[in-house]
């Protein structure tokens, strides 16, 4: 008796176990692991050799995955061209002109593809693990990314222009934009922090180098040579001294005045989330082991699962 007793434990942990892989959104670990084990590979390399090239694509490739998840869920929706029945979200004002990556996103898909012998890899997933791998290339945490994403069939540039937020608004306002995904005000900081990577355009910290006081003086003065009150609206200044190193710095900036958009320095200002802006700039390893966490929470946001979406064959396009 005490046998099968043990056995049923054992058996019934067996599949909790199995099961908590996909708790909550549906999603899974091991996804590909027996439908295509060369997909997750494939997409490293290729990811690799994009930031060989060019450093700032792992920039434009974690940027991707947050702008997509930002709107209806991460669903691969931002890379939809416009047509007479899609209103792009590339053509959103955060959008437009300014998120880069999506021919590297083509060549994953197309060597994912080839080596899976059909199109069983989704573009949301794509743009999920391109993140991670991008974010481990530029010297980052690795996480395990959960898979399983299916991919839209719409895309909404209203919502875009809704609920991705402006680089000019203050705390409460991030605080609730975030709180509208389900994130808290610790994955707000948290992913802010992905501003350890890449550049900002003059148009978007103009009017924080021209007018705003909690600014250090010759940070301000310096980016004031790159971005005039008039003109020059696309030059492009980093968001911290190492814009291809993924560190702390960006928190370090903050804690001296140098947040680069006016939501940046939000983030430190006297409010409620200056204590963990401050311990990130004084803490790698914890900022890592929190960003892993936050990025697997906002992949969670709404993916379509099932027979949900469809995927792809080609990521800009629906199927026919």
């Amino acid at each position: 008796m005490n046998i099968i007793i043990s056995f049923l434990f054992v058996f019934v942990s067996l599949i909790f176990s199995i099961s908590s892989a996909s708790l909550g959104s549906g999603l899974s670990t091991s996804y590909y692991d027996r439908v295509c084990p060369q997909a997750l590979p494939t997409i490293k390399r290729v990811v690799e050799d994009a930031l060989a090239r060019e450093q700032r694509l792992g920039a434009s490739l974690l940027r991707l995955h947050f702008h997509d998840c930002f709107v209806n869920g991460c669903d691969a929706s931002i890379l939809l061209d416009k047509t007479s029945t899609i209103d792009s979200e590339k053509n959103a004002i955060p959008n437009a002109n300014s998120v880069r990556g999506f021919e590297v996103i083509d060549k994953i898909k197309f060597e994912v593809d080839r080596v899976c012998k059909r199109s069983v890899v989704s573009c949301a997933d794509i743009l999920a693990i391109a993140a991670r791998d991008s974010v481990v290339v530029l010297g980052g945490p690795w996480w395990k990314v959960k898979l399983g994403r299916r991919d839209s069939t719409t895309a909404s540039r209203s919502a875009a222009n809704t609920n991705l937020p402006p680089p000019f608004i203050g705390l409460p306002a991030l605080i609730k934009n975030f709180k509208n995904q389900g994130l808290d005000e610790r994955d707000l900081v948290v992913l802010s922090g992905a501003h350890t990577l890449g550049f900002g355009q003059c148009g978007t910290f103009r009017d924080r180098i021209h007018n705003d006081t909690n600014i250090d003086p010759l940070f301000a003065s310096h980016l004031r040579t790159i971005c005039p009150r008039v003109g020059s609206g696309s030059r492009l200044a980093p968001f911290d001294p190492t814009p291809n190193s993924f560190d702390v710095k960006y928190f370090a900036n903050l804690v001296h005045k140098k947040g680069l958009l006016i939501s940046d320095q939000a983030l430190f200002d006297g409010g409620e989330t200056d204590k963990l802006v401050w311990k990130y700039s004084r803490n790698q390893q914890e900022f890592f082991q929190d960003f892993t966490k936050s990025m697997i929470k906002m992949g969670d946001i709404k993916p379509l699962i099932g027979k949900r979406g469809q995927i792809r064959k080609n990521c800009r396009k629906v199927n026919i």
